[in-house]
């Protein structure tokens, strides 16, 4: 298992062009938060218009729609009822991200089931959160597109039915295999299975243990996804770094937030950035 850590990141962020404009760094479609669970899928879309995708667009629920706008003008937003609306944006994004604060509902499984069915297999496609239980409860298959489950222990022993104490190398690689996609399993020191190598990320720490700090990690992935043309790199830096953060704020502070993570990412990036374009 290779260790992530400082080393393997810094100078892996290119810079960017002069000549850009926002369709250069892709757009992102968010998935998620149902009348209870809005805060989730605002946190993951923040995420991801501070870590710099281009064009943002959140399909949730109608009564998180004027918390979204007064807390990111930045994002666009649609009904995620809106069967039409919805697949159309399917469509067009270059990453999908499905699950925060979706619930689990029989509407959420017919928005889930229909992201399934309009994804291709040129996407980027997170499944996070409440989707993985849809996922695992449903039996449904991974569509073929470039899927990335980003688990909790509990939610990859719903996909695997492996114990935490299971939870091995050789047999989490077994299932990511079945799954036929990555696998960010969120634990302490967090592991990543790509399908030819592991990754152990060795940043992280307590400070970190709170709600939204997944839906955080998803949003950055969306947006390091969205703009960085090689996808092991950007996944490998969306995780270490949102780790990272997590421990600067967590040497003077006893709980960090994820709304604090978030401020901090367009920072961190410049930092990690190397000199060279794309």
């Amino acid at each position: 298992m290779k260790q992530l850590d400082q080393n393997i990141v810094q100078g892996i962020l290119p810079k960017r062009k002069n000549e850009s404009c926002k369709t250069n760094y892709g757009r992102v479609l968010l998935i998620g938060g149902n009348e209870e669970m809005g805060g989730a899928i605002i946190i993951a879309a923040s995420a991801t218009v501070y870590s710099g995708a281009g064009l943002v667009t959140v399909a949730t629920h109608p009564t998180n729609h004027t918390a979204l706008h007064a807390r990111l003008p930045e994002a666009m937003v649609i009904d995620v009822y809106n069967t039409e609306k919805l697949i159309m944006q399917i469509q067009k994004a270059d990453v999908v991200v499905i699950g925060p604060g979706l619930g689990v509902s029989k509407k959420s499984l017919e928005i889930l089931t229909t992201t399934l069915e309009n994804i291709n297999k040129t996407q980027q496609f997170i499944i996070d959160g409440s989707a993985i239980t849809l996922m695992s409860q449903e039996q449904l298959k991974t569509p073929n597109t470039k899927a990335i489950y980003t688990p909790h222990l509990k939610e990859w022993q719903r996909l695997t039915k492996l114990k935490p104490e299971e939870q091995t190398k050789d047999l989490n690689n077994h299932y990511r295999k079945q799954l036929n996609a990555t696998v960010v399993l969120k634990k302490h020191h967090s592991e990543i299975y790509f399908e030819d190598e592991v990754w152990q990320n060795i940043a992280g720490n307590p400070a970190m243990a709170t709600g939204g700090m997944g839906d955080t990690l998803a949003g950055m992935l969306a947006g390091f996804l969205a703009q960085f043309p090689n996808r092991k790199t950007a996944i490998l830096a969306a995780v270490f770094l949102h780790s990272y953060i997590g421990d600067q704020l967590a040497k003077n502070q006893y709980v960090t937030l994820p709304t604090q993570i978030i401020e901090l990412i367009p920072k961190t990036m410049k930092d990690f950035a190397t000199k060279f374009d794309f």
